[in-house]
């Protein structure tokens, strides 16, 4: 079962030399705003919100956040503009693919900012649809080690996986993609097979890549992944760049 894991390692490697943090209080509880939203406000029967809420807590945000978030979501908290979840296209130094995915509350706002940190960093902000076409949306399911990689494959074809790898840091701990409806089902089994699920997640997956060799290059491109995370209205951004550890530790700015 072929594996996907590219962008997933580059985010690993990153966040060891620059202390990335992850995501801030912000933009957890702006994805259970909208996963509220998007379904029933209650995580029992709302997998996307079940899902928020996990890692809202796992991060520490106070339970309170938590309820507030939900009753934006649902309509039932009253204060603010409502949200609404974005995607946006564009290319990094060297040609890379940049996906972004936001939630806003005004996307003249947001769409200003986006281009000034391109224009800024060596890149531009694309039309939709520019560079979509070389991502699918996909399903991952993190399982922490250990790993028995003849039962992983046993579970990954009886959950309907479309495939699985072990991840590159520890090989002892691995990640499994399936189609976005089929998430929820092959979470729980894979948790029914006995597996620790650590992390279930939507996740772009880029269908080719670009590799970056060039150390002005690669500086350009992690100082553009860099703005463009930390900008408010950001809750993911995904490239189609590879770059080795060893060059990446030397061009973090």
């Amino acid at each position: 079962m072929a594996g996907h894991s590219k962008w997933a390692n580059i985010k690993r490697q990153k966040a060891r030399v620059d202390a990335v943090k992850g995501k801030t209080f912000t933009q957890l509880s702006r994805a259970i705003i909208v996963a509220a939203r998007s379904g029933v406000p209650d995580p029992a029967g709302n997998f996307q919100l079940r899902t928020a809420i996990e890692k809202a807590k796992a991060a520490g945000i106070p339970n309170e956040n938590i309820d507030r978030a939900i009753a934006k979501g649902a309509g039932t908290f009253d204060g603010g503009k409502p949200l609404e979840a974005v995607r946006y296209e564009g290319y990094g130094p060297g040609g890379v693919a940049i996906l972004i995915e936001a939630l806003t509350d005004n996307r003249n706002r947001t769409a200003a900012d986006l281009r000034m940190a391109f224009s800024k960093n060596g890149g531009n902000l694309g039309e939709t649809g520019c560079v979509g076409w070389m991502f699918e949306h996909k399903g991952v399911v993190v399982l922490a080690p250990p790993i028995n990689e003849e039962q992983l494959l046993e579970a990954s074809l009886e959950g309907g996986a479309e495939s699985y790898e072990l991840i590159e840091d520890d090989r002892t701990s691995a990640e499994v993609f399936t189609d976005v409806g089929n998430l929820e089902s092959l979470s729980q089994m894979l948790k029914e097979a006995g597996f620790s699920v650590s992390d279930v997640e939507l996740r772009w997956i880029p269908s080719n890549t670009v590799e970056v060799n060039d150390s002005e290059q690669a500086r350009s491109l992690l100082k553009l992944i860099d703005t463009l995370e930390s900008l408010d209205d950001m809750q993911n951004v995904t490239a189609n760049f590879e770059m080795a550890e060893q060059l990446m530790e030397l061009s973090i700015v």
